[in-house]
């Protein structure tokens, strides 16, 4: 009970600060910082790396985090051991599996969120002269453009899946420390290097990419609530 009275708790914290820095964007008082740390970041990551974090646009994606959000829910539910009746291997199904599905709500809530401060909070994205992703493939849920660039959709996935692997990979008794650890390591990394891509690529300001954070972390805790 106490684990999720924190969850409510940290998830609602995270949801009102995502609010009150919606309120801020909206207001225009980071404009110059969003500008200024974009051309810094470009001026500073050479051209070769932009294929790469290009790719991670893909990676990514709705489509791509949406398939692998469904396989660790599916594969991480515990199994019932010994013999059991049929009538309990059902129950454990819904304890489990179909229980789950919960954080997939969530999922869907977040992007919910996502596509109405895009349709309604007036935030146009960098300019085309600061674009540098030119790979040439996307998916179809990149043709979904609600009009601003505010919050970040890919900042968003991210970090939510990130949070679902990480609570798993520590919350897991079968994981040497070592191996929770490296993994850990390897998640924050991949987040990074996402972030940091979504502004390097000029696809969105940095506000942009810290309210998808916010709302991503956000709607994840709270949908460790099914897990």
């Amino acid at each position: 009970m106490k684990k999720k009275i924190f969850f409510i708790f940290s998830g609602t914290i995270f949801l009102v600060s995502f609010y009150f820095f919606s309120v801020i964007v909206k207001k225009d008082y980071l404009n110059q910082l969003d500008f200024d740390t974009t051309v810094k970041l470009q001026d500073k990551i050479p051209y070769s790396l932009d294929p790469f974090f290009a790719s991670l646009s893909l990676i990514g994606s709705f489509e791509i985090t949406f398939l692998a959000l469904l396989a660790i829910l599916f594969f991480t539910s515990g199994a019932s051991k010994g013999k059991i009746s049929i009538f309990s291997k059902l129950l454990n199904f819904f304890k489990t599996r179909f229980f789950r599905l919960g954080v997939i709500g969530f999922f869907a809530a977040a992007h919910i969120v996502e596509i109405f401060g895009k349709t309604f909070l007036t935030h146009p994205g960098p300019a085309h002269m600061f674009l540098r992703n030119h790979l040439g493939l996307s998916f179809p849920s990149s043709y979904v453009q609600p009009g601003s660039s505010y919050p970040s959709g890919h900042s968003l996935r991210t970090v939510f899946l990130a949070i679902i692997l990480l609570y798993l990979i520590i919350d897991s008794k079968k994981l040497h420390p070592i191996l929770k650890i490296t993994f850990s390591l390897l998640i924050f990394t991949f987040v990074a290097l996402m972030l940091v891509s979504r502004v390097s690529l000029g696809e969105h300001w940095t506000t942009d990419v810290i309210g998808g954070s916010l709302l991503g972390i956000s709607f994840a805790i709270l949908s460790l609530l099914f897990l």
